[in-house]
């Protein structure tokens, strides 16, 4: 996984790459009708309900544009929300707050579908020994936020990217040649390149399972679209000698079902690329 610092800086790059979409040379709009010294406040009003999520980074955001800008939180990352929470207040130069407005509400609003989905899953793998993952069908140039997400409402990263873990799935094992010869091949790239990388390996059917067994150094088998009694064959046979994982079109009425197989993790894509944005207003306080 990448490290803290790592993550951080995809954040400032997150940041600094949506004003430069958003705000360009200026935002003409505050500063044709807002005078330079004007102050007021804001506040970040829910319409809605669920989990809410990014208000840590509407705080970086807002310390981007402008330092002098001072947040008062009411409603911290991961806590339920309803309508007409009021989640914090912001105060300080007006044209400042609008210049940050979009950005903030943009990132809140899909950070906190993902995490309220999140939260879903989470609920109904009480009592079970699996947790969920998230996958890397995220959204072109905000995985990091939407990965925040995910462990905001409880759940847990898969690997950040192709640099931070090695997964060898179908297309890497039809185009090696087969799974052991994949396997020994990047065992072989990893020691050569002094890579400290985790294995995991995609499985197809029983058979696969078998073979993948037959290799030592893999770190997690990858059981995809599986039914339920496969599953449990699989993670019988593979009987805790790696770490397992069930994915391929896992929902929220089959999650629990998968759970009960016995499976250390489930991995949904749904979790960032299925959510409907949650209703959030910045609104200014008169």
């Amino acid at each position: 996984m990448i490290s803290e610092k790592q993550f951080n800086k995809e954040i400032d790059i997150i940041i600094a790459n949506a004003i430069r979409e958003d705000v360009g040379n200026g935002d003409h709009s505050s500063l044709a009708c807002i005078p330079e010294d004007a102050t007021g406040s804001a506040k970040l009003l829910v319409k809605d309900e669920g989990i809410i999520a990014g208000i840590d980074f509407a705080k970086q955001v807002f310390e981007y544009i402008d330092p002098g800008l001072e947040v008062e939180v009411n409603i911290k990352d991961g806590a339920p929300v309803k309508y007409g929470d009021v989640c914090f207040y912001v105060s300080g130069h007006s044209q400042s707050i609008l210049k940050a407005e979009r950005l903030v509400l943009n990132a809140m609003q899909r950070m906190s579908a993902i995490a309220t989905k999140t939260n879903q899953y989470v609920k109904l793998l009480e009592g079970t020994n699996t947790k969920i993952l998230d996958t890397r069908k995220t959204t072109p140039g905000i995985r990091a936020l939407e990965k925040w997400a995910v462990k905001i409402g409880g759940g847990e990263n898969h690997r950040f990217a192709l640099y931070d873990m090695i997964m060898l799935k179908d297309n890497h094992i039809d185009f090696c040649g087969s799974i052991t010869k994949a396997i020994e091949k990047t065992q072989a790239y990893l020691k050569e390149n002094h890579f400290d990388l985790k294995i995991i390996v995609e499985a197809r059917n029983l058979a696969e399972i078998e073979e993948i067994l037959q290799s030592d150094g893999v770190y997690r088998i990858l059981i995809d679209n599986f039914n339920y009694e496969d599953t449990r064959k699989a993670v019988k046979l593979i009987n805790g000698k790696c770490l397992t994982e069930s994915s391929g079109g896992i929902t929220l009425e089959t999650v629990r079902k998968y759970a009960e197989c016995g499976v250390d993790y489930i991995s949904s894509g749904a979790l960032t690329h299925s959510v409907y944005n949650m209703d959030l207003s910045l609104k200014a306080v008169k």
